[in-house]
């Protein structure tokens, strides 16, 4: 067995609003009347589902810049390369999934909810971009969700300590409420070097960092999430 995932680039595997809520410990009726903003979004059907359910979500991601059928020609050779490399992986646990075919099941939802909402909403409620910058205004989102792109990456080129850095920062500055983050291993399994240094950084002595556990795991440690909101009067 291969101690971690190894991934080249940051692939196109979608979660479903039943995999958000676990991750974040989301409720739906809490959440209406927020803004919410998915950030790295990508084929991910939270947006799609979401706003179905008469909530009020952007999905933020680089890829928005592509064409539907560009998109879709991407979902399924990613999915399927992950698929054929996450069974010799030690670095999972397969209590809920059970299978990997139990796993392409989710991932093929996610996609086919969001292929055809991306169609009718691109531009609109999926937005284009590319962090460390938005093009968000001041204190937009009441909520901003990040999964499976911070901290996990972190061992790749291009998601160094500087980049998460100004990354959180700009998250911060459009969120008026709080951000949450999933989760806080990167893909070794390995508790995030780059988590334990952004709670430290002095940059953030405004700000709260509350470790939030769940009873979710597929990734081994990664039953945490992250909650980051402003100190009282700051």
């Amino acid at each position: 067995m291969k101690p971690s995932l190894e991934l080249s680039k940051v692939v196109l595997l979608g979660r479903t609003l039943d995999e958000y809520s676990r991750y974040f410990s989301l409720n739906v009726e809490e959440l209406r009347g927020k803004a919410i903003l998915d950030i790295a979004s990508g084929v991910s059907s939270f947006c799609a589902e979401g706003n179905a359910h008469g909530l009020n979500v952007t999905a933020f991601d680089l890829i928005y810049e592509l064409s539907p059928e560009e998109i879709k020609m991407r979902c399924e050779p990613d999915l399927e390369f992950v698929l054929g490399e996450i069974g010799k992986v030690a670095a999972y646990k397969w209590d809920f999934y059970k299978t990997p075919e139990t796993l392409r099941t989710f991932r093929e939802r996610a996609y086919r909810l969001f292929l055809p909402d991306y169609l009718k909403s691109k531009g609109e409620r999926y937005i284009f971009g590319k962090l460390p910058r938005t093009p968000f205004r001041d204190g937009q989102f009441d909520l901003t969700l990040i999964s499976y792109l911070l901290f996990v990456y972190e061992e790749q080129a291009g998601f160094d300590y500087p980049f998460h850095k100004e990354s959180l920062l700009e998250i911060l500055r459009i969120t008026s409420g709080e951000v949450r983050i999933y989760p806080l291993v990167n893909f070794k399994a390995e508790r995030s070097r780059t988590f334990e240094a952004l709670k430290s950084d002095p940059t953030f002595a405004d700000f709260i960092f509350e470790e939030v556990q769940t009873d979710f795991e597929f990734l081994k440690n990664s039953n945490a999430f992250v909650r980051i909101h402003r100190k009282p009067g700051r």
